[in-house]
């Protein structure tokens, strides 16, 4: 299992604004993938606005928006990519990777990537966060936004004058 040995990253959230993006492939998937990043992102106190775009080849250029134009601090993109019988699974994976993570790099602002790439279906409901399912990376997408929005926002906040003290966690 992938989420083996995963960190806690619950944290407090209150006063963020996060943009949820989801594709609308493979609805019982998504279903569960955002109702595990809805959850995250109420109990850590964020506000947050559901999006829907078609697919997952979408949601880089909803993510800029959101992030750009729309004033959030954070996203948690989701997204079904199912490997086929031709090279599309590999253009798309890597052209929603590539963009979703270049939208974090030029807005400085978190993307979380919950874009499942799978093999088959089975594998796709097996990290959805349904019953049953072994994993929800709605919810780790949405707890690693979260926790970079608040360390991203503390890191602005002290900047340079954050006295570094060897051996001290802060």
């Amino acid at each position: 299992m992938s989420g083996h040995g995963a960190p806690e990253l619950a944290v407090d959230a209150r006063g963020l604004r996060i943009a949820v993006i989801a594709g609308s492939w493979h609805e019982e998937v998504m279903g569960g993938l955002i109702t595990g990043a809805h959850e995250t992102i109420m109990a850590a106190g964020a506000d947050h606005t559901l999006f829907r775009v078609a697919g997952a080849f979408e949601l880089p250029l909803a993510a800029q928006a959101a992030l750009t134009d729309g004033g959030f601090d954070a996203t948690v993109c989701l997204g079904v990519i199912v490997r086929g019988g031709t090279p599309h699974f590999e253009y798309i994976s890597s052209a929603v990777t590539d963009g979703l993570t270049r939208v974090q790099l030029d807005t400085g602002k978190p993307v979380g990537f919950g874009v499942l790439t799978t093999d088959d279906d089975e594998q796709a409901l097996d990290r959805a966060g349904l019953p049953g399912s072994r994993e929800s990376k709605g919810v780790e997408a949405a707890e690693a936004a979260l926790q970079l929005a608040v360390t991203a926002r503390r890191i602005r906040e002290e900047g340079p004058t954050m006295q570094l003290v060897p051996g001290a966690a802060r």
